[in-house]
């Protein structure tokens, strides 16, 4: 609330990466890795490592077709959201969402389903109408927001992918 009693509206656009977006979306990452080193599959160290080169390739690789993408929230200056989806394997009509992220001051604003809403549609104009993201076991509040988007647990458990004290539980929803 302001002092005239009137509510604040944040807003930022939702969008698809463009490789003109390469510096802040390595911003981005770095804020990611440090604020959820377990959420992701590298560390801050590598990603820090990393010559820009490497970011700015990969987000001109997600920028366009059908078969990975990445979605980011822009009000404007630096970047405060970012989800991202892929073809899954060997299930064609299964888009995998990955490195969801919303920075910490933006949380509760309703910018997670979003961005999640951004990859659905376009999985729906691909062709594939399921999303399927993993949590880490103990994520609760992760787990909640997806809840209340529409995921369900699976009851499938998988291993982490980098840390193997640690497991991921699978959800899905339709797009």
């Amino acid at each position: 609330m302001t002092a005239t009693g009137s509510t604040v509206v944040r807003q930022a656009e939702i969008r698809r990466v463009r490789p003109d977006d390469a510096a802040r979306m390595r911003a981005l990452r770095l804020e990611m890795l440090a604020d959820a080193p377990l959420a992701f599959l590298e560390t801050l160290a590598d990603a820090a490592a990393r010559p820009h080169t490497e970011f700015a390739a990969r987000v001109a690789y997600t920028s366009a077709g059908s078969s990975n993408a990445q979605f980011i929230a822009d009000p404007g200056g630096r970047l405060v959201g970012h989800a991202g989806g892929t073809v899954a394997p060997n299930e064609p009509g299964l888009t995998v969402i990955y490195a969801v992220y919303v920075t910490p001051t933006w949380r509760g604003s309703g910018l997670l389903g979003e961005l999640i809403d951004e990859v659905a549609a376009w999985s729906r104009a691909c062709g594939r109408p399921e999303l399927l993201l993993e949590v880490v076991v103990g994520n609760d509040r992760a787990y909640r927001a997806y809840q209340r988007l529409g995921f369900i647990d699976t009851g499938v458990r998988v291993p982490h992918p980098t840390i193997p004290a640690l497991n991921e539980l699978q959800m899905r929803r339709q797009t």
